[in-house]
């Protein structure tokens, strides 16, 4: 009897690991946009600096949201796939005079869709508790994507205008890749924890740019590339089934 209360305790206070997680991360990221942020800044300096108005800051860091599903195939050997949202935008608003109002906007958007393999290592345990060290990686694809500069104005005159309301924006898709590494830590409960870091490949080229402006929409052709590659952290909670 005494054998068997201790082998309950321990059952009791074990780690619990899941075969199949859902997994959501938020994941800070370093992104570099380098031709979006050159049109940024020829826009700074040609429209926003003669006038004396403070230009438009560059983008070079985003957040990218993501749920996987990830399951274990083997004890060491874990297979994924999900979606994500990565996004950011720089804003400003200028008010050159009595109720006249322009707002400026510069945004980047993309959807990575990833499916991809992590290995993990030999487990670390501690009472209820246990970690392991994974190093993984994968294929995405990158869709939805695109960078735009809005404007709208409004009240402006001749003399205050920066050109009427109007859109510039390129949209595309591209493939690319990521690899991880980090900790995933099991506690005795459902939920488990990953801490790592991830450094993602989303080169998008020839974005197809649109001119929109006075309610007319015009074809640019390809403007520029999208460039949202980088390294991030990885925050993630995973939930057991």
């Amino acid at each position: 009897m005494l054998g068997l209360l201790v082998q309950a305790r321990q059952v009791e206070a074990a780690a619990e690991v899941h075969r199949l997680n859902v997994v959501l991360s938020a994941i800070p990221t370093q992104v570099s946009p380098k031709d979006f942020n050159d049109l940024l800044d020829r826009y700074n300096r040609q429209v926003l600096g003669p006038k004396g108005i403070e230009g438009i800051k560059s983008i070079e860091f985003a957040w990218l949201f993501d749920a996987e599903m990830r399951y274990f195939v083997r004890q060491n050997v874990a297979v994924s796939a999900g979606v994500g949202q990565l996004r950011r935008q720089s804003a400003r608003e200028v008010l050159p005079g009595l109720q006249q109002d322009i707002q400026l906007r510069a945004e980047i958007l993309s959807v990575p869709v990833h499916v991809g393999a992590a290995y993990y290592f030999q487990a670390y345990n501690q009472g209820d508790f246990q970690a392991r060290a994974y190093l993984g990686g994968g294929f995405q694809n990158n869709v939805y994507s695109f960078a735009r500069l809005h404007a709208v104005e409004a009240g402006t005159d001749f003399s205050t205008t920066l050109g009427g309301t109007y859109e510039i924006s390129g949209r595309g898709d591209s493939p690319g890749y990521y690899v991880e590494t980090g900790a995933h830590m099991f506690f005795a409960t459902r939920y488990s924890v990953m801490l790592g870091f991830m450094y993602r490949s989303s080169e998008i080229r020839d974005l197809e740019g649109t001119l929109i402006a006075d309610g007319r929409k015009t074809p640019l052709g390809p403007i520029y590339d999208l460039d949202t590659s980088g390294v991030g952290a990885r925050m993630s909670l995973a939930i057991g089934f």
